[in-house]
């Protein structure tokens, strides 16, 4: 048996290697370089310019609304499990849901959608108006709570409405242009 050496492949240099080696770890280390290098850049610009926040934020109508949510929270997390399950969950779901609807539709960036979220808003807070009327009944919530959480109702239900008169209204043609023909179909009908 005779031994034969196997065909190796050929071997390049260690000094062509390495070079090689150094080409490629350079181009991938220069493309995260520069992809640190830039949001840090980003990071260090948006604090200088302080941050950002979306216009939903920015409105008092949905920072009233957040407040009633928190102090709603607050209270509910006091109750005994009972009444937290059934009556607790129930407004806290309704309250918070009044802040998420504004968000919401703000964001769509469509006029007819916001409208529609800010009326689901405005079903929601009645909703919790609901709940908390019920939990008062039940002696789940002080006349101090009460007052409180008034406050911010009657501020919030009145500048909710503003809110959604604020938006502007895509028109729609009646189907009758008159008022002569709007009676005309009326009385048609009956």
């Amino acid at each position: 048996m005779s031994f034969r050496p196997s065909k190796q492949p050929s071997r390049r240099s260690s000094r062509a290697r390495s070079k090689s080696r150094t080409r490629c770890s350079n181009n991938s280390f220069c493309s995260w370089f520069l992809v640190l290098c830039t949001l840090l850049l980003f990071i260090r610009e948006s604090r200088r310019l302080g941050a950002v926040r979306t216009n939903f934020e920015n409105l008092q109508v949905y920072r009233l609304a957040e407040n009633l949510a928190d102090e709603v929270w607050c209270i509910v997390g006091t109750w005994e499990s009972f009444a937290r399950d059934t009556v607790g969950k129930q407004l806290v779901r309704a309250v918070d849901s009044v802040g998420a609807n504004i968000a919401e539709g703000s964001g769509r960036g469509a006029q007819k959608d916001n409208q529609r979220f800010i009326r689901i808003a405005r079903g929601s807070l009645n909703e919790t108006q609901h709940w908390l009327r019920r939990a008062f009944k039940r002696k789940l919530l002080s006349a101090e709570q009460i007052n409180t959480l008034k406050a911010i109702l009657d501020e919030l239900a009145p500048r909710l409405n503003a809110y959604l008169r604020s938006i502007p209204h895509t028109s729609i043609e009646p189907l009758a242009k008159n008022k002569a023909q709007r009676t005309k179909y009326k009385t048609q009908d009956a």
